[in-house]
Parts: structure tokens; sequence; C-alpha cells
């Protein structure tokens, strides 16, 4: 017997907001029947295909210190670095640059949301081929 993972839950200061602005960085979409209002303490997004689910929870007490667990991002369509740009666009702020860290091409960037919590930027399938 095995467990599968059902969706990933984000402890946030607020659920609507946070959940708002990872919808605009995935292309998520709000559960069809259960929209998200501004005010709800718990707010669920999902893929379009009804795939991975993200749950954002709000609690009392603010991050503090680096995530133990955190999404790696692959950008769709474009290049690493054009996917940092829009996401800095978005409101994201750079953490690290581990770019270039392995030899020429190679590497990611560490991201911040607007509540703190790491994520990071690896290169895309087109440029891991290259």
């Amino acid at each position: 017997m095995t467990s599968f993972v059902s969706h990933t839950t984000v402890d946030c200061r607020s659920a609507f907001a946070l959940s708002e602005w990872w919808k605009q960085v995935l292309g998520y979409v709000d559960v069809v029947d259960d929209p998200n209002e501004a005010g709800d303490e718990e707010c669920m997004i999902v893929r379009p295909d009804g795939g991975h689910r993200i749950l954002f929870v709000e609690v009392p007490e603010a991050k503090r210190g680096k995530n133990r667990l955190h999404l790696d991002l692959r950008p769709g369509d474009g290049t690493r670095d054009e996917e940092v740009a829009r996401l800095e666009g978005l409101g994201a702020t750079r953490m690290a640059d581990r770019r270039d860290e392995h030899g020429p091409g190679t590497g990611w960037v560490v991201l911040v949301d607007p509540e703190g919590n790491e994520f990071c930027v690896l290169r895309s399938e087109a440029e891991i081929g290259r």
C-alpha cells in the first residue's frame, strides 16, 4: 500500500491574496464550483486539467527561516531567464542566483513570493537539451 499527494498546502497570512498571485505564476484556476473570495481563510487553486492542487491556509504566525519544502518551477515556454524576469515583474524577489554555478548554462534562480516563501526557477526543457 502507498499514499499519493492530494495537494500541497502553503501556510500564509492572506490566503486569497497569495492564491491570486500564484494563479498568475502557474496559470492555475479556482476549483470549479468553489471560487476563492477575499476574506476566505482557505483558498484552493488547481491546474486547469484538474491535476495538482495548492491549498493556501491562513495562520496567525509569520514565516520564519528557510522553507523546508519548496516548489521548483520549470518554464513551459521561453527560457529560465525570461521566466525569472516575468515573475519579478509580478512581484517575486530574487533571493539567490545559482546560474552557471556548475558551468555555463546551468543552474537556477531562487525567488520568494510576496509572503517570503522560497521557490526556484530551473532551466526550461529546451535549455536542458542544448
